[in-house]
Order: structure tokens, then C-alpha cells, then sequence
């Protein structure tokens, strides 16, 4: 792996700390919601386990978050909407969780994990907002993506350092 792409992730996770405010692995710590949630909640609404499995399913990658990509209303948002996008992932779905107290909470009780933002790559829960950084940061998220046929737009910058 070149420097080039080392100091894009690096300049990368500058970029997120500074515009979350604080260390992005204090993030575990946010959203409240308790682990221990009941299993889904009955019926076919919205924050339903039924519901849940079909959003997650709905395209490779799935972030359910606070606010919007175009307007993040938190931080921890933000940073996960910085790091794809420095990856050139602009294809995906965002769930506003906010809009929704049921899917907020089904969210969390689907993936036994108490924080928004979270973020699904091939139906699988991934992790929040400092898992995707310690991804992004070890070159992991790049691979994740290549499986499922995205090419990490740092490869691109990589490959164009290269030319020069």
C-alpha cells in the first residue's frame, strides 16, 4: 500500500475526529438504548425485526443514522457520511432515525448495539461509527467494499499518485 493512500486515511481520520468534536471511540458511549433490549418488536411496523431485515437487505450498504448524508444532525453521522464519501461510496441508503422512534429503537434491538449511527454492508451489521474508522484506518473498509464490488475511491487516488 502506498503513502498516498496512508495519508488519505490519515488525513481522513483527522478530518472525522475534528468535525465529531471528540475521539470517535468515545462514540460507544452515545444513543443510549439498552444491549439487552427485548427481541423486536411484535407486528409488522416499521421497527419490526420483519421490517429491519428488509432495509438492511435493500442495498449493499445501509446506514441507519441521525439526520440525512446531505445533512447529518450529529457528528458520529457526519463522520460515517465522511468516510464513505472519501471512499467514493455516494450509493447507498440512509435511514433518518430520527423520523422514527419505532425504527430507532427496532435498530438497536435487531443488532444488539445501543449507538446510532450503524452501518450494514451486505445485510451485515458492521458496526457504528468507530468501527468504521478503525476500518477505513487499517485499509479493511477497502476490502470490504471490493467484495462487494465498490472500488474505494482512495485506490483511484492511489493509482493517479502512481502516474505522476
Amino acid at each position: 500500500m502506498s503513502g498516498v493512500v496512508r495519508a488519505a486515511w490519515r488525513l481522513g481520520a483527522a478530518a472525522v475526529r475534528g468535525r465529531a468534536g471528540r475521539l470517535l471511540s468515545q462514540a460507544a458511549g452515545e444513543g443510549g438504548g439498552g444491549a439487552a433490549a427485548a427481541e423486536g418488536s411484535g407486528g409488522g411496523g416499521s421497527g419490526s425485526r420483519e421490517a429491519i431485515e428488509r432495509l438492511v437487505r435493500e442495498h449493499p450498504v445501509v446506514v441507519f443514522m441521525k439526520g440525512s448524508p446531505e445533512q447529518p444532525l450529529c457528528g458520529f453521522s457526519n463522520a460515517v457520511v465522511q468516510i464513505l464519501r472519501l471512499h467514493g461510496v455516494e450509493d447507498y441508503r440512509a435511514h433518518d432515525v430520527l423520523q422514527d422512534p419505532d425504527l430507532r429503537q427496532g435498530i438497536k434491538n435487531y443488532s444488539n448495539w445501543p449507538t446510532i449511527p450503524q452501518v450494514y454492508l451486505n445485510g451485515e451489521f458492521v458496526g457504528g461509527c468507530d468501527i468504521l474508522l478503525q476500518m477505513h484506518q487499517s485499509g479493511d473498509l477497502v476490502e470490504e467494499l471490493k467484495k462487494l464490488g465498490i472500488r474505494s475511491a482512495l485506490l483511484d487516488a492511489e493509482k493517479d499518485q502512481d502516474k505522476k
